[in-house]
């Protein structure tokens, strides 16, 4: 399957690289404009998600693409012994380890810095994996998808939380407006990166997500097991399985 790349910045550098510079660029106000742009409906996303683990009762948790550590923080209901968040740009994970500091969560939650297509973890580690709007900014998603299950323990759960497109009429018409008028508006305001978050909007849009993007799971070796939209389609979860030995 062959999507088109969209990227930050087309500087000639990969998406990769310039993933990790706009991240960098944005890690100050990224909480702020994160809570205020979603108009706080991302800490209920995040909530759902991480309940679709429960029954799991996960010790060893991965959260990929961690970003400042909101998923991770999350997480910590399931009462795990070891959270590893890991993120592809040093910026968000200075302003992450600093959150988990005062929080006190560091002796829990570990934030390292890493890259999701090529981690640096043995086969079968994890009891489950989270990753929060992040699979759509892996350069290779089936390569990062891969990645996940090949570190993900026999019977390990991924849950994905990712951006979708609703498709009903008024919702479908009002989240393109905020997503492509309002969002790069305050996006750029705030954070004075220009294309971070004219980016956003682009990327949801090639995304594949629904159903083809659990024909990807399925292919890379995931069970599929569940799929929930929230908020009229404008997010979604997404629930796979590894296979047991």
């Amino acid at each position: 399957m062959s999507e088109k790349v969209v990227k930050p910045y087309d500087s000639g550098k990969t998406k990769k690289e310039e993933v990790a510079q706009m991240f960098n660029n944005i890690s100050a106000n990224y909480d702020f404009l994160n809570h205020f742009l979603s108009l706080g409906i991302d800490h209920l996303w995040r909530k759902k998600a991480v309940k679709q683990l429960q029954s799991k009762a996960p010790k060893m948790i991965l959260d990929l693409a961690t970003g400042t550590g909101d998923f991770a923080i999350a997480s910590l209901k399931l009462k795990p012994t070891k959270i590893i968040g890991m993120d592809i740009s040093s910026g968000m994970l200075e302003v992450g380890k600093t959150k988990m500091k005062k929080r006190a969560f560091d002796h829990i939650i570990d934030m390292q810095l890493g890259d999701s297509e090529n981690m640096p973890f043995e086969t079968a580690t994890f009891d489950a994996i989270t990753v929060g709007f992040g699979v759509r900014n892996f350069e290779n998603l089936e390569k990062g998808l891969a990645e996940m299950l090949r570190v993900l323990k026999p019977g390990g759960t991924a849950v994905v939380l990712e951006f979708s497109k609703p498709k009903a009429f008024p919702i479908k018409q009002l989240f393109a407006f905020y997503s492509n008028v309002m969002i790069p508006l305050f996006g750029k305001y705030i954070s004075k990166d220009e294309r971070a978050y004219t980016y956003l909007p682009e990327s949801v849009a090639v995304f594949p997500e629904g159903e083809a993007f659990v024909a990807v799971m399925n292919k890379v070796g995931f069970e599929s097991k569940k799929t929930i939209r929230l908020s009229g389609g404008i997010a979604s979860i997404y629930v796979g399985q590894k296979p047991e030995a």
